[in-house]
């Protein structure tokens, strides 16, 4: 019988390499790459099994994935409307942002419903979570354990058939006895034994899963494909953010806001008034942007700043936005509008802390940067949307409508945006937008 190859994985970031490194290439950690263990089963060579069989698609039938409510409005958008029971949710961020905070707050509302609640602290002792309980004012009725092991966790979930299930972290627990917790395979294994239990129980599973410091998931890379949604909690000013990276049972790229408070994690009912409320009044290089993250509607501030450069290449920094969209942008204007950018160097940023991926953003980059050029405000109660294109034409968006619904209600009246019934300031070009921009209303 022929030798399996050797594989080997990074622990950090799920980078494989067929030798063994002592940096990782993908994610530069030191010491982080280590054998793979070979998967057990029989090799092609003398492997025999019975033909898979299929159905047809128009004859499965089965009701539509229940639903229940969380406990917090904000996470339910992200979720899509609701926890699916049997689901497997990944929740990520930080170390100290408030995952453990937020999803102790889920577990007590689900436990105040009656429900049966299993909360496994696997990093904290279960004093630290009373204590955390008790300063959030919850705790009545959730059931705690100490039990990493991922067999026993299983026969928990097929015996007990918990409602919802959290573990904190996926990286303390272990599928094999004395194993080291936190090893490539363990993570793995340990999550494709809960995630199936879980869902053999109906029990909706949430696990807290490390970072690593370039923020992505720790440990390999297929533990996100088990589950059928990942979420991650971003720090955004004084705020935190939840954005839905995958969701088999919603929308992608929705989002959530909270404060982070001394009483836990409170939802944030207005956050285009939260963003914008220390916006300063009248100053060059400030702007209001209708922007949309999922299906949310969000008014932002984007600031630009302009000055002479004493680098024979001038700067470009930005935060919070792509910086190749930014980039097309400040070309345009140079090209097709004669702004002199060649000797500024040129800062973009998203008040906040909020990152976006909104196209619609590049008309308020171009005036904010205009605006910084040459120090003239832009008008109160006025906000900007639209996509540049390279010939300097502007492209709709979508969902015009609700970005217009928004402003209104957070006080702008006049909307400049691609021409649209929609658009209360209706526009073809950049050039065209600068104008309005600054017209008399």
């Amino acid at each position: 019988m022929a030798r399996v190859a050797a594989a080997y994985v990074c622990t950090e970031c799920g980078a494989k390499s067929p030798a063994p490194l002592g940096r990782c290439p993908r994610c530069g950690t030191w010491g982080s790459v280590v054998e793979e263990a070979p998967a057990a089963g029989p090799t092609l060579r003398g492997a025999t099994a019975r033909a898979a069989e299929s159905v047809d698609l128009l004859g499965v039938d089965g009701d539509a994935p229940t639903r229940f409510p969380s406990g917090e409005p904000e996470v339910d958008r992200v979720l899509g409307g609701g926890i699916v029971s049997g689901s497997a949710v990944l929740l990520t961020g930080e170390p100290g942002i408030g995952k453990s905070t937020l999803l102790l707050q889920l577990a007590a509302a689900a436990a105040a419903r009656g429900d049966d609640v299993l909360y496994v602290a696997g990093e904290e002792s279960p004093l630290q979570v009373r204590l955390r309980a008790d300063r959030l004012g919850v705790g009545a009725g959730l059931r705690l354990t100490r039990q990493t092991f991922a067999p026993a966790l299983a026969a928990y979930l097929a015996e007990r058939r918990p409602r919802l299930a959290i573990v904190d972290s996926i990286q303390t627990v272990t599928f094999e006895e004395g194993a080291v917790p936190g090893s490539l395979t363990q993570v793995r294994d340990a999550t494709a034994l809960l995630v199936a239990a879980a869902k053999e129980a109906g029990t909706a599973l949430v696990l807290i899963g490390h970072v690593t410091k370039q923020g992505t998931v720790a440990g390999p890379k297929v533990v996100e494909h088990m589950v059928d949604a990942t979420l991650t909690l971003e720090s955004a000013g004084d705020m935190r953010v939840l954005r839905s990276a995958k969701n088999r049972f919603g929308p992608t790229g929705e989002v959530g806001v909270f404060e982070m408070t001394h009483g836990g994690m409170l939802a944030v009912p207005n956050p285009s008034a939260a963003f914008l409320a220390e916006r300063p009044v009248g100053a060059a290089g400030s702007v209001v942007a209708a922007v949309l993250e999922g299906q949310r509607p969000l008014m932002l501030e984007v600031q630009a700043l302009a000055s002479k450069s004493p680098y024979p290449a001038p700067r470009r920094v930005v935060q919070g936005l792509d910086q190749r969209r930014v980039d097309v942008v400040l070309a345009v204007l140079e090209r097709r509008l004669g702004l002199p950018l060649e000797g500024l160097d040129v800062y973009v940023n998203v008040a906040g802390g909020l990152r976006l991926t909104d196209p619609g953003t590049d008309l308020a980059v171009a005036v904010a940067t205009y605006s910084a050029v040459t120090n003239r405000p832009v008008g109160e109660g006025t906000a900007l949307v639209g996509e540049v294109g390279l010939a300097g034409e502007l492209r709709s968006v979508a969902q015009l409508g609700r970005r217009v619904q928004e402003a209104a209600r957070a006080g702008f009246d006049r909307v400049v945006a691609p021409r649209s019934s929609e658009a209360v300031v209706g526009v073809s070009t950049l050039e065209e937008a600068l104008s309005a921009v600054w017209s008399e209303p």
